[in-house]
């Protein structure tokens, strides 16, 4: 059974996290550890309103250092934190691990595991891209939350898919989240 960690920081994005958690509450080969930092709870809160305990999920404390995810030795095969905050990504790119999903970004790191940050911020100051790049350099994938259009979405949650579906494409979970690109002649005639 593959087992991820999926990390929800303070930036704006809740939704995108929210759709993950959806989504790999079905695939019955993850076992998903939740972890939140302290604003990441809050900002989830105000965009989505419901308790993420529901998707079934144990939810750690943000500062709870001994759950098993905060260890190298624990088996784990990668790291989503979506959304990521330009903060937790400064602090991960500088190996400050001061709550759980920074360290649990440190163990990916230093493991040489599957790191993806989805980052949500715009626009980007140098010091911004430096950290990003340095995460790159360290081996994370950085994807800003950019979604695509050739797919041709037609509501919000088409967008939403479209992110979280190429997330998780980089943990190597299968997904059909939203219609993939084929070529120019594509097209369905809507």
């Amino acid at each position: 059974m593959k087992r991820i960690v999926l990390g929800v920081t303070g930036a704006s994005g809740a939704p995108y996290a929210q759709r993950a958690l959806q989504f790999l509450r079905e695939e019955t080969t993850l076992e998903v550890e939740v972890v939140f930092t302290r604003t990441g709870r809050v900002v989830w809160n105000h965009e989505v309103g419901t308790d993420p305990a529901e998707y079934g999920y144990r939810i750690w404390n943000p500062l709870d250092f001994t759950a098993p995810f905060a260890s190298g030795s624990a088996r784990v095969d990668g790291m989503l934190i979506l959304p990521c905050s330009v903060g937790t990504a400064a602090r991960v790119a500088h190996g400050l691990s001061t709550d759980l999903v920074g360290r649990a970004a440190d163990v990916m790191l230093k493991e040489r595991r599957p790191l993806v940050m989805v980052v949500r911020e715009t626009p980007f100051s140098l010091i911004h891209l430096r950290n990003l790049t340095q995460l790159a350099e360290a081996g994370a994938v950085v994807m800003p939350a950019s979604p695509g259009f050739y797919h041709r979405p037609r509501t919000v949650q088409d967008l939403v898919d479209h992110v979280v579906a190429r997330a998780l494409d980089r943990l190597g979970i299968d997904n059909e989240l939203f219609r993939r690109w084929s070529g120019l002649g594509d097209h369905d005639g809507d």
